[in-house]
């Protein structure tokens, strides 16, 4: 009976020892894939935190896109304004090639209307749209009155020309006023009023 009994107990104790290695075995994958995954966690964070960054630089770079410099090209504008009439001629920065004109007598009928700002403005309209379709988007504007023994001071057209391209998109960079102006006098035309002895 001894025998039985302790061949009985063996045989449990086998059984408990095969049920407790198949439960291990079991939990041995288990673990082992939680493990994995615990580790892919901090990777797959770390790859959205990744991507997220992404996405605030190209956000920031879209925001900025609106602020990029655009490249300038210079001109210059020379505007004779008298009481009479204003004359617009844009040329290269040294003056050699003339790339645009246009006046206030070309754009109105009426010999008054040719030294009033509307005249001007309608001038300059058609030279800055030749200046665009040429690629000059930024302008120096020398004012010039008739000076000499004229007047000294521009007409109403020059201030009307500078407004007007500074409305419709140009840079404008020196406005420059460079009326001859004597140091003594100069000779006016015709001659002597009266009787010559």
């Amino acid at each position: 009976m001894p025998d039985e009994t302790s061949e009985k107990t063996a045989q449990k104790k086998n059984g408990v020892v095969a049920a407790v290695a198949q439960q291990t075995a079991q939990a041995q994958p288990t673990q082992a894939a939680n493990t994995q995954q615990t580790a892919q966690q901090p990777i797959q964070a770390a790859q959205a935190q990744g991507a997220q960054t992404t996405q605030n630089a190209q956000g920031a770079q879209a925001q900025d896109a609106p602020f990029k410099r655009r490249e300038l090209h210079w001109a210059v504008a020379h505007v004779y304004s008298s009481k009479n009439n204003t004359v617009i001629t844009v040329t290269d920065v040294s003056g050699a090639e003339t790339i645009a004109k246009a006046s206030g007598g070309v754009m109105v009928k009426a010999d008054r209307e040719k030294g009033k700002p509307y005249a001007a403005i309608r001038a300059t309209s058609k030279v800055v749209n030749e200046c665009r379709n040429r690629g000059i988007n930024a302008l120096h504007i020398r004012i010039r009155a008739p000076g000499g023994h004229g007047a000294k001071t521009p007409g109403a057209g020059a201030q009307a020309v500078v407004r007007s391209m500074a409305r419709m998109g140009i840079k404008i960079g020196r406005i420059e006023d460079v009326t001859p102006i004597p140091s003594d006098t100069t000779k006016r035309p015709w001659g002597r009023r009266g009787r010559r002895v």
